[in-house]
């Protein structure tokens, strides 16, 4: 059996304003009209043959949003394995393996980033199907792309000559004929890993044929990928078995023991296991791969117009070529621009060259230094009952827009610093206040004074919507004493 591992804890800088930290790419529509890049990379699987249910790797904000994006696709995770904090692909991969091999199992896992893009399905399912073979043998594979230019933001793979023959053949065997085949089901020994070049080393690597783009995709056992852990960086997997072992289940979700796993230390699979194990082997790719890393490579696999433009949302464009002009909120209108960047959300606005993308981390370096919210949350913030948005504030009043799904309900809570008033614009309200529940319909409202427990809930079949009017000397978020909470927060 074949289980998807889905590495989903990235936090998205480099594609801000629409990435945030609390709601990174991986979360968004980007590429198309219908599924975010999360639920691309599970659908891309389940045509595999013998593939078992995945498991996703997130952060523990993204809990909720990785469950919900799951029901929408009708696919139940084996595990949802939350993350106290960042440590890297290899031990992310570590916990997903020691869940793996529980009751005596050894799957092949298929070690996949949540926010990459393939084109191409049909090569992506057959590149999978020639590693099935070499995993099981014991090889440990990663997908190398066959590259389309002399790319200067990926690390390569440098490939043996020859490609190797296949397991049912006989012993696995480095090649030694000069000369290379270009199918997308080439398997060939890995003869090295290599950084991120300057652009003349990369066009030197192109000229030869014999490197790769390197995807950040894996495949292999779930044992043998322990064993080479614990043979070159002992010090994760024993972290790794700790934090495993304390993990506690809660809703469908996987908490590792937030003390053991932020005592382990950081690093990539790359560089823990595969430049280090004699046994890497990598399997050619051609399959319209990207990994959405930047704003113009989002250019380049968006549907552009006969003037080059990739244009998403209300936008207006005269004489101008050659840009990405997303609007999320209003309408855009550009002249005579070539080669830009414009991205438009409700409470930010980028606008760069093109060839400056990459610079947005330090956009958003300095937003974090600042502690501006625009780093973190967008304006309408998810929360596992809905969502709600931010629609005016000033020195003691907010006011929020909130939506609450059927059947669900926020926390029993109280506040210290501030009241509330809602009002009703659609559905049905359910409000327990202090002793006394009430139902309200639309434009009803209800008072929450300050210190008072109080409780919101939909028992309709349709979305609540209200506004929340919060008045007080102190307004934020971490103003939330919860009494019970059906989510666990």
């Amino acid at each position: 059996m074949i289980v998807p591992v889905i590495l989903s804890g990235g936090t998205g800088s480099r594609l801000w304003p629409l990435s945030r930290e609390l709601y990174p790419k991986q979360f968004l529509n980007l590429v198309n009209n219908q599924n975010t890049m999360l639920q691309d990379t599970v659908l891309r699987t389940l045509c595999i043959t013998g593939i078992g249910a995945p498991q996703v790797i997130c952060n523990e904000e993204h809990r909720f949003m990785v469950a919900e994006q799951m029901r929408r696709i009708g696919v139940e995770p084996a595990a949802v394995i939350l993350e106290p904090c960042g440590r890297n692909t290899a031990p992310a991969v570590a916990v997903a393996a020691l869940e793996a091999v529980t009751g005596g199992q050894n799957p092949i896992l298929l070690v996949l980033p949540a926010d990459h893009v393939i084109s191409n399905e049909a090569a992506f399912h057959r590149a999978v199907e020639a590693g099935r073979p070499y995993a099981e043998a014991g090889k440990l594979i990663t997908f190398g792309v066959l590259p389309q230019g002399p790319e200067t933001g990926y690390g390569y793979i440098r490939a043996e000559k020859n490609p190797l023959s296949s397991p049912a053949d006989g012993p696995v065997e480095k090649g030694i004929s000069p000369g290379r085949g270009a199918d997308d089901a080439d398997v060939y020994a890995v003869a090295a890993f290599v950084e991120k070049p300057d652009r003349s080393t990369a066009e030197k690597y192109l000229a030869t044929g014999e490197y790769f783009w390197n995807s950040g995709m894996f495949m292999f056992t779930a044992r043998r990928y322990l064993e080479e852990l614990e043979r070159f960086e002992p010090d994760i997997l024993a972290a790794c078995r700790a934090a495993y072992g304390g993990s506690t289940r809660d809703k469908g979700f996987s908490r590792l023991s937030a003390e053991s796993f932020a005592a382990c230390p950081s690093n990539s699979i790359d560089y823990a296991v595969m430049e280090e194990t004699n046994d890497a082997v990598v399997i050619a790719l051609d399959a319209g791969w990207s990994d959405v890393g930047s704003w113009s490579a989002l250019w380049e696999i968006g549907e552009r117009d006969v003037s080059g433009n990739v244009l998403k949302g209300d936008v207006i464009v005269h004489e101008s070529r050659g840009c990405l002009i997303s609007a999320a909120s209003r309408l855009v209108a550009a002249v005579g621009i070539e080669d830009c960047v414009i991205v438009e959300t409700p409470d930010a606005v980028l606008v760069a060259r093109k060839d400056r993308v990459q610079d947005v981390k330090a956009i958003v370096n300095q937003l974090n230094s600042r502690k501006r919210q625009e780093a973190f949350t967008h304006r309408k913030v998810h929360r596992p009952w809905g969502a709600y948005q931010a629609v005016d504030s000033d020195e003691r009043f907010q006011v929020k827009r909130i939506s609450v799904a059927p059947g669900a309900s926020l926390s029993l809570q109280m506040h210290y610093h501030r009241a509330e008033h809602w009002i009703v614009v659609k559905g049905t309200a359910r409000i327990t206040r202090g002793d006394e529940v009430i139902i309200l319909s639309e434009n009803q409202s209800a008072y929450i004074p300050l210190g008072i427990t109080h409780r919101l809930e939909n028992p309709g079949v349709i979305p609540l919507e209200l506004i929340e009017v919060q008045s007080g000397s102190y307004l934020g978020e971490d103003d939330i004493v919860r009494f019970e909470d059906v989510y666990g927060r």
